[in-house]
């Protein structure tokens, strides 16, 4: 028995976009969801009180990150990930992978796994699919990623089928060792769809991946430079391959066009740094679109980020404040604006699930995409 299951709800007559629950051991999940990401073991600036308190329902933490520090054995004698940050509610923890292979300098790929150096101190380490998760179960989390690898963009067909073989053969040892270990009673493992912009090997990897029977599936290696355009037809022509009975998360999105566009598509699960990123540097999404608060023009703006937001934020600071708290460099502008990212696309996805029950969700997207300032011929207004 999986140690979540999915509950579908209801399928908008629209779109074909889907709304259900995930139930988990800490709690069920709405989805279609955000997750906010916390590296590690921390959703940058933010306290899980007020993770909380804007609505997040599950969080995101690195296995790579928090293998180097401050150990998962640390973090596995503190009772594990959610008591050593005092989360009570659902975790997802990626497998590292991408990570690892994004010091692409520093590391050799063996069948048996990675050879790499830590990018903190160059020592060298190892990791294995059974390795990877090991490391999770030490972390504790709810969902669990498998080991892949995560090709760049672009590469060549026969670099990525290899890649993508490997990937499953990876991922068949890691469930193996994660069912022998007896943490799937309590753990959720997902596979991981690669497979780069082509067709048939995004085909080839969701096949494979489906006949083991993973508890989700997340589609990666989207997202990573490729145009929006290849990434919405790559998702779309994967989706055919997975069970509609399992959740799926696509890794590593978070721009408001793209959360729409991937629910359209089937998506339940989406992750991503951007609005934390960008809101430490006085970015910020509002319903008219981006608002950089460092900006001069903002100087003497005594009105909210966003008049149509009723975030900590927006109700009790001004465009003026703001700017003023970064151009002196005080923590609390970037906690302002992160607390508002953050509660504006948990908002967003609560709109999108109401505009799923009520059949109109390509009447929301275009309202939206028309208030946010994504209709124009530059589409980049994240």
């Amino acid at each position: 028995m999986s140690a979540i299951e999915y509950e579908h709800i209801k399928t908008c007559k629209q779109t074909g976009a889907r709304i259900g629950r995930l139930h988990t051991p800490h709690g069920t999940i709405d989805t279609p969801v955000f997750m906010p990401v916390g590296t590690l073991a921390t959703v940058k600036s933010m306290t899980p009180e007020e993770l909380a308190e804007i609505g997040s329902q599950i969080i995101l933490s690195n296995t790579y990150h928090l293998w180097l520090r401050p150990g998962s054995d640390i973090i596995r004698e503190a009772g594990g990930l959610h008591q050593f940050m005092n989360w009570d509610k659902p975790i997802l923890t990626d497998s590292g992978g991408f990570q690892v292979f994004s010091l692409s300098e520093r590391r050799k790929i063996e069948e048996t796994g990675v050879h790499f150096r830590s990018h903190l101190d160059g020592s060298k380490l190892f990791l294995s699919p059974e390795g990877a998760m090991d490391i999770q179960h030490h972390l504790g989390s709810d969902i669990m990623m498998s080991f892949d690898e995560c090709p760049p963009h672009p590469a060549e067909h026969g670099y990525v089928k290899d890649s993508i073989e490997r990937t499953s053969r990876w991922a068949e040892r890691g469930q193996n060792h994660h069912l022998k270990s007896g943490h799937d009673r309590k753990q959720a493992l997902f596979g991981i769809v690669q497979g780069g912009e082509y067709t048939d090997l995004r085909a080839q990897s969701a096949k494979e991946l489906a006949a083991m029977d993973f508890d989700g599936y997340s589609i990666g290696g989207l997202s990573v430079g490729e145009p929006k355009s290849i990434m919405y037809r790559v998702l779309e022509e994967t989706m055919t391959y997975l069970p509609e009975h399992k959740p799926r998360y696509l890794m590593g999105v978070g721009s408001p066009d793209a959360l729409i566009e991937g629910v359209i598509r089937g998506v339940d699960m989406f992750d991503c740094v951007l609005p934390t990123r960008i809101a430490r540097n006085g970015t910020t999404m509002t319903s008219k679109g981006r608002v950089v608060v460092r900006n001069k023009k903002f100087e003497r703006d005594f009105t909210p980020l966003d008049d149509s937001c009723d975030c900590y934020t927006c109700r009790n600071y001004t465009k003026a404040y703001l700017r003023h708290l970064f151009k002196t460099d005080e923590i609390l502008g970037l906690r302002l604006t992160t607390y508002h990212n953050l509660y504006f696309l948990v908002k967003l996805m609560e709109d999108v699930r109401t505009a799923i029950l009520n059949d109109n969700l390509m009447d929301f997207k275009e309202a939206f995409f028309e208030s946010y300032g994504l209709n124009v011929e530059n589409p980049k207004n994240f």
